[in-house]
């Protein structure tokens, strides 16, 4: 995956066209899908789309003068930082907030796409154009502000700062959700492998402990490396790398403690209550963040736990 410090002027020029054309596709999705329950709202996005595939010509008219007719193929997938975009059909179906959201969301990462892409920039007609659209994607952000308040209670709409909220989820729930199901997970099968070769409570807690620290250490270093922010908006990489990392290590730790009891049979029951509890809290954590539907959430989270879980029975019975 490239990083965004190692385009060039041409490589830019390319995957903002590619992002102008995809937005646009979005937007023509939502309008199509809204223009019955939703009228006003489909008639604002059809004006966003068409004005995506102004900025499409536009920047296509500046890339041919300076770089010739072939466009190469640069995505934001291909590009480490970018958040990718949710297909339009699995937003449309979670209502029509969530596509107002997901509408916010897509513009303020276009025009901070555009002032960062301005600021690598040499040329002085590429720089005005890009900074003409990150203006440009502000106004859209605006609209779907204007959509929002028009559709949301007065008193929902005090009580929330829906952009403050947005960059909770991004910098602390996101990679702080990561590192729970990692190490509530992940740990499953050393501790009670460990716990079932011995029978030894403390063997197992010492297992529990070494693999729960190992992995914070391991995802904290991966998060914080996996992203500056700058494209994202995900923030501090060291925030997030401190928050998954801590995360990482508490919900390896929160199964481990119970092994700290001088009974055995006592210690094992009460480490699966534990485990039982981190899992729901994981599938919560999700719905209520992630708009993932809870019955989904826990079959997913109870099935790859209870996998783990069985794994490490087996390995410690064999031993």
């Amino acid at each position: 995956m490239r990083k965004f410090t190692t385009l060039s002027d041409q490589d830019i020029l390319a995957l903002a066209i590619s992002n102008e054309e995809e937005d646009g596709r979005i937007y023509a999705d939502f309008a199509y899908a809204l223009r019955e329950n939703y009228p006003d709202t489909a008639n604002i996005f059809t004006d966003m789309a068409q004005e995506e595939d102004e900025h499409r010509r536009a920047l296509i008219d500046l890339y041919v003068r300076r770089f010739g007719t072939h466009i190469p193929l640069v995505r934001r997938q291909d590009i480490a930082g970018f958040m990718v975009r949710r297909p339009a059909w699995q937003v449309q179906r979670l209502g029509i907030d969530a596509v107002r959201g997901h509408a916010r969301q897509m513009e303020a990462d276009a025009a901070r796409f555009y002032r960062q892409a301005a600021l690598r920039t040499t040329d002085a007609a590429t720089r005005k154009l890009l900074g003409d659209l990150a203006v440009a994607e502000d106004r859209h952000e605006q609209a779907a502000g204007v959509i929002e308040r028009n559709r949301l209670p007065a008193s929902k709409r005090e009580d929330e700062d829906e952009g403050a909220r947005r960059r909770f989820i991004l910098q602390v729930i996101q990679p702080g959700l990561v590192g729970l199901m990692d190490g509530s997970v992940s740990t499953l099968a050393p501790v009670f492998a460990a716990a079932f070769a011995t029978h030894q409570a403390w063997q197992a807690f010492l297992v529990g402990i070494a693999a729960s620290v190992g992995a914070g250490i391991s995802m904290g270093f991966a998060e914080a490396l996996s992203d500056d922010g700058k494209l994202s908006g995900r923030g501090a990489p060291l925030l997030r790398g401190l928050v998954c990392g801590l995360m990482t290590t508490a919900g390896g730790i929160g199964h481990t403690i119970p092994f700290l009891i001088g009974s055995f049979s006592v210690a094992m029951l009460i480490a699966m209550l534990v485990v039982v509890v981190e899992l729901f809290v994981i599938s919560w954590v999700r719905w209520r963040y992630q708009e993932t539907p809870f019955g989904s959430a826990i079959v997913q989270i109870v099935v790859g736990g209870a996998l783990v879980f069985a794994a490490g029975i087996l390995i410690g019975s064999a031993g």
